[in-house]
């Protein structure tokens, strides 16, 4: 994951020397407010970041729901993409925009603390990995129950809300599966770790509404609007986890993941097994998108060099 620079606090800064003092406030209560980003290399030997007004957007956003006041516009904090994605080799990376409240004050509240602001990239393939990406990954519904939305700032992307993810991610990976699917308090299906879900069932898409607990992807987003160009209808809809057993298809989304297609779930095989006619036709025509030459949304596209 090393990289040669890191933008920090407002400069770039070589990768040994981005350092916090062990009271860092977020790292003992995990108050913070992070992006994970995707920059590509396209047919034209050019590199974009994919979707970055959106992603720095939510960031504020999600600063917004922690009262965590971000020393930057949202333009600043764009170009600072940009100039650390220029400042690294990497040809294909993964953008983490994060910000946090530094040492000071150790109570709960920790007002009037700085908040810093720190962009890395790093070199990042296929999330669930090449061959979950190609052939589909085995899924299990996890013990641990998404956060309520009364509980928790579900619409933020905040770090410490990312435990209740790690917890049943780590629970599914030590019972030999490669994703935890989550379910909400009502026991309808939320999302995964890290990635929301759609399911294809009997010709229709649906996928959990976003009045539910989710946190509205933008490649959710991304997904939704591909298809709909595509004249196959998408349901925003709460559903239990036996339609996911009875499932046509299954895949999952997120910056991360990308387009992941799922083949089994509690070890019941979704189709044939396979990757459906659906979750392929979206996988094209999101990879056309990012790494092709489809020029048919020039607006997610932020040119680095």
């Amino acid at each position: 994951m090393e990289s040669e620079k890191i933008w920090f606090d407002g400069e770039l800064v070589d990768f040994k020397d981005a350092q916090v003092h062990v009271l860092t406030h977020s790292l003992h209560y995990g108050l913070g407010a992070f992006e994970g980003i995707r920059c590509y290399e396209r047919a034209d030997g050019r590199r974009y970041i994919f979707r970055l007004r959106e992603h720095i957007q939510r960031l504020f956003e999600s600063c917004k729901i922690c009262l965590m006041d971000l020393p930057y516009t949202v333009e600043e904090l764009e170009s600072a993409c940009v100039e650390t994605v220029q400042a690294n080799s990497f040809q294909d990376c993964y953008l983490r925009p994060l910000a946090f409240l530094g040492h000071g004050k150790m109570g709960l509240s920790a007002v009037g603390n700085k908040t810093h602001v720190a962009i890395a990239t790093w070199d990042w393939g296929a999330y669930l990995g090449e061959e979950g990406l190609n052939n589909g990954i085995r899924a299990k519904v996890s013990s641990f129950t998404r956060q309520h939305i009364n509980s928790s700032m579900v619409k933020g992307k905040i770090t410490g809300q990312y435990v209740n993810s790690i917890l049943a991610k780590r629970e599914v990976m030590n019972a030999g599966y490669d994703e935890a699917i989550m379910l909400d308090g009502e026991g309808f299906v939320s999302e995964a770790s890290g990635e929301n879900i759609f399911v294809v069932y009997r010709g229709r898409v649906l996928t959990t509404p976003t009045g539910a607990s989710i946190l509205a992807g933008i490649t959710r987003d991304t997904v939704m609007q591909l298809l709909g160009e595509r004249d196959i209808e998408v349901v925003e809809t709460r559903f239990s986890r036996d339609m996911l057993y009875t499932a046509d298809e299954i895949f999952m989304s997120g910056t991360a993941a990308e387009i992941t297609p799922v083949r089994e779930v509690d070890d019941r095989q979704i189709g044939d097994g396979q990757p459906g006619p659906i979750t392929k036709l979206i996988q094209e025509a999101y990879f056309d998108l990012v790494r092709g030459s489809s020029d048919a949304h020039p607006e997610w596209l932020t040119l680095v060099e």
